[in-house]
């Protein structure tokens, strides 16, 4: 018998085979490794998909673009003249007038339409022309960087240091009363936080991939801002404007309520709750209608603008 016959030298091939094909799969081990590591990597730096708007947040868009509408037709809309004085004072709702009438026999429901006119020029307005000074400032800033940020920046300090309702309520009484000097007015105070939010979300933006390729490539710093980066902040704009926006019709009521807003003659949802307090209790209608109005109407913008920030991701952790 020859020794490759031996029952030896076949225990030896069969451990030699083990052997090498442990060493098989340990290599093969290894390199499925980092596969799986570069696998689960991409996983973790896979962006999370977007939530959907829902249903929910259509439903305030449309109540929001229904209060527009209503407001800037409301000359035009089959309402009774909202400063005809009527004989029935104190009425509840009724067939004639579907939320009653206040203590000189006005109708409520065609005041309350009327007086939404005044809440959404004050509200957007304001913060348009805020998005006009202080964003256009805190993109430039976010922007350039430098000198310019430090500059601006140290501006913005100080008029947010600056005692705004204090000043506001001041102008307001010494200017006048006029629905444009009014959103004038907040539009400018609301320029210094509207800048903070703009610039924070323009200085990550402003060092991405993109910007810097069309800097090399010399396009203008006008072009980039408005080509580059103005797209990629739009959604926190929006979703901070929607929400300024709810903020500046709260200030315009309660300059109103303090009786420092438009002219009282003039209909507004502010100017309504300030006639209604010495009769919460004879005829509290002339109270709840507009406060349920401002009510709602400040709640769907903010759901939007809440809702838009979660859609696109707008995280104050990342401004």
């Amino acid at each position: 018998m020859s020794d490759l016959d031996s029952p030896a030298a076949g225990a030896a091939t069969g451990t030699d085979a083990r052997a090498v094909t442990a060493v098989a799969k340990t290599r093969v081990e290894e390199t499925a490794e980092p596969e799986l590591e570069t696998a689960t990597a991409l996983d973790e730096e896979a962006p999370a998909p977007k939530k959907k708007l829902g249903w929910f947040f259509w439903f305030c868009v449309a109540w929001v673009v229904i209060v527009i509408l209503a407001a800037a037709l409301a000359d035009v809309l089959p309402l009774q003249d909202p400063t005809y004085i009527g004989i029935s004072q104190n009425s509840g709702p009724s067939l004639a007038h579907w939320l009653g009438t206040d203590d000189l026999g006005r109708d409520i429901f065609s005041r309350l339409v009327h007086g939404a006119y005044v809440s959404v020029v004050v509200g957007f307005g304001s913060i348009a022309i805020g998005l006009a000074i202080g964003g256009t400032l805190g993109m430039i800033s976010g922007f350039r960087r430098g000198l310019t940020d430090t500059i601006i920046n140290a501006g913005s300090y100080v008029l947010l240091a600056f005692p705004a309702l204090v000043a506001l309520i001041a102008i307001v009484s010494f200017w006048g009363h006029q629905l444009w000097k009014i959103t004038i007015v907040i539009g400018i105070f609301s320029a210094p936080l509207l800048f903070r939010v703009i610039r924070a979300a323009t200085l990550p933006v402003a060092t991405r991939e993109f910007v810097l390729a069309a800097r090399a490539l010399g396009a203008s710093d006008r072009r980039v801002l408005w080509r580059e980066v103005f797209p990629n902040i739009a959604p926190a704009v929006v979703s901070f404007g929607l929400i300024g926006v709810a903020t500046v019709i709260v200030l315009e009521g309660s300059l109103a309520f303090l009786g420092i807003s438009v002219n009282p003659q003039i209909p507004s949802w502010g100017n309504m709750l300030n006639e209604g307090r010495s009769n919460l209790t004879t005829n509290p209608w002339i109270t709840l209608w507009p406060a349920l109005a401002m009510f709602l109407f400040l709640l769907a913008l903010n759901l939007m603008g809440d809702r838009l920030r979660q859609h696109f991701d707008v995280t104050e952790v990342k401004l």
